[in-house]
């Protein structure tokens, strides 16, 4: 198919669209990978189904871009994520946007300096849609879900299992350690805007415990480690006061949930693990209350 054009690329050694080539294929790399990341993060089904959609888009231009590289330099190109997507959802979503809307731009200059017709065409057709692409992202960015976060807490962690009409083993392990996962990235959160505060330090230190004395429960009953989400669902308190007071709210919770575990009929080493978490989370309650009242 591009025989003639691969031997005159050759022979002329010009690399000046091969090298473009080759960053268009390091950017669709690179977009499979964090639209990955978003798909999980995404607050509804629809996007997540349609940011699934544009991942198996992405996926086609880089196999077609990758067959056409081979066929003018003769050799594989090389892979590489050359931007880190971002972990929150909503500066995932702008940074796609831009990547997307930059994408366009490249791939139409790739069109244009191009002789091969079929080059051509490949290039032009993968800019309309990364078009396309860019105008659902943008739309995304313009129409939040503004109770999304919301749905997405009351079925996670300790208001998940605390909603459940029933549970298994298996689900009493996921929601425990989707709270764990949630009250470290709440602590993260405050230590991040309001500095190195030492309640809030000293209890993230005892999440990672939690969180690390969990983990062997999901192998020994061979459950599947669920996704950490929590950071999409965590927003920045005005104040320290109000952060003391999440914290408050936080730990009720989690005591309630593991409450509510200890009342069904488990194996001996999760109840023990879940009643060292309770009692670890009556701790941090007066820890929290404390700071609350210091505000007086």
């Amino acid at each position: 198919m591009y025989s003639y054009f691969h031997d005159f690329y050759r022979n002329t050694s010009d690399t000046k669209l091969l090298s473009a080539i080759q960053k268009a294929i390091n950017a669709e790399y690179s977009a499979v990978s964090c639209y990955e990341k978003l798909a999980k993060l995404a607050p509804t089904k629809e996007e997540r189904n349609k940011i699934r959609e544009i991942q198996k888009d992405e996926k086609r231009h880089l196999e077609e871009f990758t067959r056409i590289y081979i066929a003018l330099a003769g050799r594989q190109p090389s892979y590489q994520i050359t931007e880190q997507c971002p972990n929150n959802y909503k500066d995932g979503i702008e940074f796609a946007f831009k990547d997307e809307q930059e994408a366009v731009d490249s791939y139409l200059d790739i069109s244009d300096k191009a002789q091969d017709l079929t080059v051509k065409d490949r290039f032009r057709r993968a800019a309309s849609d990364e078009q396309n692409h860019a105008v659902w992202f943008l739309y995304f960015m313009k129409n939040p879900k503004p109770s999304s976060s919301q749905r997405q807490l009351d079925d996670y962690g300790a208001k998940g299992a605390l909603n459940a009409p029933s549970l298994s083993l298996s689900e009493m392990l996921t929601y425990a350690l989707q709270d764990e996962y949630l009250a470290l990235a709440r602590y993260n959160n405050v230590i991040t805007t309001f500095g190195p505060v030492r309640t809030f330090v000293q209890i993230k230190e005892a999440e990672l415990r939690h969180i690390d004395a969990l983990l062997p429960l999901f192998d020994r009953y061979q459950v599947p480690i669920p996704d950490d989400t929590s950071q999409n669902l965590v927003k920045t308190p005005a104040n320290l006061k109000a952060a003391y007071s999440a914290g408050v709210q936080a730990e009720i919770d989690n005591i309630a949930m593991y409450e509510r575990f200890l009342t069904f009929d488990i194996p001996s080493d999760v109840r023990m693990v879940f009643s060292q978490l309770r009692n670890a989370s009556v701790n941090h309650l007066a820890a929290f209350e404390r700071g609350v009242a210091s505000f007086g």
